[in-house]
């Protein structure tokens, strides 16, 4: 499953919409990234951002600080940005430093620029099946799914891993696409006996290579969302919470690490961004 092919199909849509949009609302749409400390793969990560936001035609306010910045300057600047009628997303990158309080932060965020979908009253309406901003890694899951004409209705999912990134968020969008759900998590007893029952496994445990083939049902969707840096005798490399290369024989479809769900929730989070650009306007 290619991600990179349907990342710039979601551009594409993007950007014909926002040229669409922006004679009528006078501006383009504005992403917001707070980004605090050094973090290599956050860089890397805004980074990415930054650049599909210039593919598409959304404006980028980066806002950097020091890893020593104090949770009192970052609720202002989020309380400013709220406040900014240029600014449609906020985005606060993850993670943060230890002495930082995310989850209080993130609910400070105005839950209709809460593009990274995170926010109490978004993940609220994910539950009760409400239109709402949409975590950008399940969703962009759910979207590859649907490009690839895999309808979740009447299998039986697994995935692996319960955070409120992905796990928790992807388990509900595909209860509520009619999937049988199982959470499985470092708890689970007899992991291989229930994962090789799925025919959809999405493996988000942030453990390399994890997943081998005598774990996988033949036939199955296995969606891997880890991205994980090994080092070998070669060098480095980034790879899945998947064994690709033992897995990809036996899935009838596979998502490869790097270019597949990463390069979805980059797209994602551009849509979110047009999303609350648009609502914005549309209640004005």
């Amino acid at each position: 499953m290619d991600g990179r092919v349907i990342a710039e199909k979601i551009y594409a849509e993007v950007r014909s919409q926002i040229l669409e949009l922006q004679p009528k609302f006078g501006r383009s749409p504005g992403l917001a990234v707070i980004m605090v400390g050094d973090n290599p793969a956050s860089a890397a990560y805004v980074g990415n951002k930054e650049k599909a936001c210039t593919k598409v035609g959304i404006t980028s306010f980066r806002h950097n600080f020091s890893a020593e910045v104090t949770q009192a300057e970052l609720s202002t600047l989020i309380n400013q940005l709220n406040q900014n009628e240029l600014v449609d997303g906020i985005l606060l990158q993850l993670p943060i430093p230890a002495h930082l309080d995310s989850g209080t932060l993130l609910l400070e965020i105005d839950p209709a620029k809460d593009v990274d979908g995170l926010h109490a009253a978004n993940l609220g309406k994910l539950v009760r099946g409400e239109p709402g901003l949409r975590s950008c890694t399940p969703a962009g899951v759910m979207r590859l799914l649907q490009e690839y004409a895999i309808d979740p209705k009447g299998k039986q999912a697994v995935v692996i891993g319960r955070s409120i990134l992905v796990g928790k968020p992807l388990a509900l969008m595909l209860l509520e696409a009619n999937a049988t759900v199982a959470i499985a998590h470092s708890h689970t007893p007899n992991l291989a006996e229930l994962t090789s029952q799925a025919d959809i496994l999405v493996a988000a445990i942030g453990r390399p290579q994890m997943i081998t083939a005598e774990m996988v049902k033949p036939g199955a969707v296995v969606i891997d969302v880890g991205m994980n840096r090994i080092t070998t005798d070669r060098g480095s490399r980034l790879v899945g919470d998947v064994d690709f290369e033992t897995v990809k024989d036996i899935a009838s479809y596979i998502t490869p690490v790097p270019g597949g769900v990463g390069q979805m929730t980059v797209a994602m989070l551009m849509m979110n961004t047009l999303k609350s650009y648009n609502v914005r306007f549309s209640v004005a």
